[in-house]
Order: C-alpha cells, then sequence, then structure tokens
C-alpha cells in the first residue's frame, strides 16, 4: 500500500468487509510490539484502549523487577498462597 501525501491510505475491500468497515465508519490504531494495528472503533473503545496502553506501558517499564522487601522468592510466593 502506498500512502498519500496527505498520509491516507486505502483498505482494500475484503478487508473493510471483514471488519464491516463502511463509509463513515471509525477505525483506530493501535501500537504492538510489531507495528501497529487497525481495528473497526466501538463507541468509548478509544478512551479505554488508551487507559489500558497506558497501564501496559507502565507495567513493561517494570517488567523484571520487583522490591520484595528482602523476602526471598519462595518466602514471597509462600505469603502469596497462604
Amino acid at each position: 500500500m502506498r500512502v498519500t501525501e496527505k498520509g491516507q491510505v486505502t483498505i482494500p475491500k475484503n478487508i473493510r468487509r471483514h471488519l464491516g468497515i463502511a463509509p463513515g465508519s471509525e477505525v483506530e490504531f493501535v501500537f504492538t510490539d510489531e507495528g501497529a494495528l487497525l481495528r473497526k472503533a466501538v463507541k468509548g473503545q478509544q478512551e479505554r484502549s488508551a487507559e489500558v496502553r497506558d497501564l501496559l506501558d507502565h507495567i513493561r517499564k517494570h517488567r523484571g523487577s520487583m522490591n520484595l522487601g528482602g523476602l526471598s522468592a519462595d518466602e514471597f510466593y509462600r505469603m502469596m498462597r497462604d
């Protein structure tokens, strides 16, 4: 697909039909690790998507780090089970 000077692309007919996109439909782009995902927007979904994206970004920033307050991993898991 080629992007126009205005940043526009034509969504192929088979994709529009599959997603139920018609003239006047709202769509959104969602950023993923692989690139961007196009999907049909649902009323209120854009706000939720931004909130979810922000939460996931926050979680990713802290991936692999956790302050256990001096507990070993075994002690932590035992505490979580009890």
